[in-house]
């Protein structure tokens, strides 16, 4: 997380957002992601707008940062854009993001794909997801399963 020495107790939203955007004009990919989400929610002053987030996520995912490509990859599924949901919700997990790779397991499952499923949630669980876990367990009762079942992507 970016920023995890930064202290702003005692700062105004406007004093926060002053250093964010410090951060975000060295091209800072985290402190990008932070001022999508800001946008997103409508945070520390900002008005919620949702376009500018998307465009602020973008520019991150671009430079790097998985959590934009997560967020991106659940704005575009949400939306109906199946093709660019999985386009970064891969670029995420090949980064290590647990979720996304659970997310892609639950597109493969809805799809039909049971097996590409497991092995998502495979490696999600492997990495600490609950949901990851939980999904496996239940296919596990379906017998879609095994116990011998490779690790393996």
């Amino acid at each position: 997380m970016p920023f995890c020495n930064y202290d702003g107790s005692g700062k105004t939203d406007e004093e926060i957002v002053e250093d964010l955007m410090k951060r975000v004009e060295a091209n800072d990919a985290g402190a990008i992601y932070v001022l999508g989400s800001y946008h997103s929610h409508g945070t520390l002053g900002l008005l919620r707008d949702r376009e500018k987030a998307t465009e602020l996520w973008t520019q991150a995912a671009k430079l790097g940062s998985r959590q934009a490509h997560h967020n991106l990859g659940i704005l575009y599924y949400e939306g109906g854009d199946v093709k660019n949901a999985k386009f970064h919700y891969e670029a995420a997990a090949m980064d290590g993001h647990e979720t996304a790779r659970f997310n892609l397991g639950c597109m493969e499952y809805k799809s039909g794909k049971v097996e590409r499923a497991v092995k998502h949630w495979t490696i999600g669980a492997s990495a600490g997801s609950y949901n990851a876990m939980h999904s496996l367990q239940m296919e596990f009762k379906k017998g879609h399963v095994s116990r011998e079942h490779s690790i393996q992507p």
